[in-house]
């Protein structure tokens, strides 16, 4: 297969070597080809050459989430798909489709600008997030975080926060023997895994940061299950806070259409 040139006045070598002292890769010069150029692409491959290259995206897929770090499309072509970017679009579906009906998982695409995908486990999500607040130590650190988040209205400033860890004796300051260096794992892990976003406010000398949801929280935590919490901590009806309440339940209500109309 010809490789297409980066640029007419340089070499495919000197290409390769100018696109990664900016920082891209083939992935991210990646163009989506046509339905047209995929099905002229499958006529010319077996069926076990897209079946084997399709197991190959699964398994790298299941591996890199791990981690929990959005999968880069780029990341996907350049070391699994690679010569089969052609037929991209067709690999990507059957990978979704197997890791929905075999695993249980939802591979989405939670943006669209840099093309990052995370797995969702559909069986937990329905379940309401439980597993986020039973999991680990960690988990259940980020699910207190994203409560606080939730409850003071979508943005808390990174002050509030540390101050309401060291009131549970959770330090920022010191390393903990669960959580290792929790500024990092905060402010850097959880941003990494999409949980959270960690957003400057402008126009602060010294700058000063403020915490959001992030877009992997929107899609696997339930805010009606937050509440649920909540209410248990402060012996209070979920119904008591009533903006977030309506909130939580609309989310949910959109959550369920969705959900039903993907069947």
């Amino acid at each position: 297969m010809t490789q297409r040139k980066t640029c007419n006045t340089l070499s495919s070598s000197q290409g390769k070597r100018l696109s990664n002292a900016l920082g891209e890769d083939e992935g991210m010069t990646f163009t989506q080809p046509s339905i047209s150029q995929v099905q002229k692409s499958l006529e010319q491959l077996s069926p076990s050459q897209v079946d084997q290259k399709t197991a190959e995206v699964i398994q790298y897929i299941l591996v890199k989430d791990q981690k929990k770090i959005p999968i880069r499309r780029g990341d996907l072509i350049k070391h699994v798909i690679k010569e089969y970017r052609n037929i991209y679009p067709e690999i990507i579906k059957r990978a979704a489709h197997s890791l929905d009906q075999v695993f249980g998982l939802k591979l989405v695409e939670i943006d669209a600008k840099n093309h990052l995908y995370i797995l969702i486990n559909k069986l937990e999500a329905a379940a309401g997030g439980c597993s986020m607040r039973c999991a680990n130590p960690k988990t259940g650190l980020l699910f207190v975080i994203l409560s606080v988040i939730f409850m003071k209205g979508g943005v808390v400033r990174e002050g509030l926060i540390w101050s309401m860890l060291k009131k549970l004796n959770v330090d920022p300051a010191d390393r903990h023997e669960d959580f290792g260096d929790v500024k990092k794992l905060i402010t850097d892990e959880f941003v990494r895994q999409r949980y959270l976003e960690y957003v400057r406010v402008p126009h602060t000398d010294p700058p000063e940061y403020e915490f959001h949801w992030g877009q992997r929280a929107d899609l696997e935590v339930s805010k009606a299950k937050i509440l649920e919490f909540m209410g248990q901590l402060h012996d209070q009806e979920p119904q008591s806070w009533k903006h977030q309440y309506r909130e939580a339940h609309s989310n949910q209500a959109s959550s369920q259409a969705s959900t039903s109309s993907q069947r």
